[in-house]
């Protein structure tokens, strides 16, 4: 078993209201190796400038989460199978619309990675589809989640 930590702080303003529920969501998230990130609720759901554009939000962070947990996955079983990937960028979307019980959800992360690999052998398509298969099976968080996560890998 492991543990991991993250920390998210936030305070009142001291100009600000509370109870009007004009306060501002920005805050920080600290992680444990020292990493400190902006965060703030998106724009979409609580308006300017109570939300801060320029800051990460929950929805973001689970879709970079996705696709990063699977990138990594995706990485390791590449080397081991011998393909020396040189590049890999992933244009990752989420999609927040009603699930079947009427809430608000992240119902579909669909990850568009692009691989670009380096010298030969490269994967042909059939092996290139296994790998991201085989990835996603064994990514932790997407084994961890309701939501579809779909990939459509993009050359």
């Amino acid at each position: 078993m492991s543990e991991y930590t993250a920390q998210v702080a936030w305070q009142l303003g001291a100009d600000e209201a509370f109870t009007d529920n004009r306060y501002s969501r920005r805050h920080v998230l600290r992680f444990d190796g020292g990493a400190e990130l902006a965060g703030s609720s998106s724009p979409s759901v609580v308006p300017l400038p109570m939300s801060d554009a320029t800051a990460v939000d929950p929805e973001e962070m689970f879709v970079a989460a996705l696709a990063s947990c699977h990138m990594l996955w995706f990485l390791s079983l590449a080397a081991a199978r011998g393909f020396t990937v040189q590049s890999y960028v992933d244009d990752a979307v989420g999609t927040m619309a009603r699930n079947a019980q009427g809430q608000m959800a992240m119902t579909v992360v669909t990850l568009r990675p692009r691989v670009v690999f380096a010298g030969t052998p490269a994967p042909g398509s059939e092996p290139l589809q296994a790998l991201h298969h085989e990835a996603h099976e064994r990514c932790f968080i997407a084994s961890s989640v309701k939501t579809e996560v779909r990939c459509e890998p993009r050359s």
